[in-house]
């Protein structure tokens, strides 16, 4: 049973979800952090944990992955 719940849970957290709409958008990491009242180093620190997760190198490939999971939509 615990497998079967730890399939069932999602990708990013909500805040990981917001950050990369955002960076999406054109966002710059400043504009986030101020759209979402947190420091540009929990914006970095939000993009670095995704990026992990993922295990890519840069943004853009995040990006890319996360579309491809179908966990962004453009």
């Amino acid at each position: 049973m615990k497998g079967a719940d730890f399939e069932n849970k999602p990708l990013l957290t909500r805040r990981e979800r917001e950050v990369f709409e955002l960076l999406i958008q054109d966002h710059t990491t400043k504009e986030i952090a101020d759209k979402l009242f947190i420091s540009e180093k929990t914006v970095r620190n939000h993009i670095s944990n995704t990026m992990q997760k993922l295990g890519v190198k840069g943004r853009s490939q995040a990006v890319i992955e996360l579309i491809r999971l179908g966990e962004l939509q453009i």
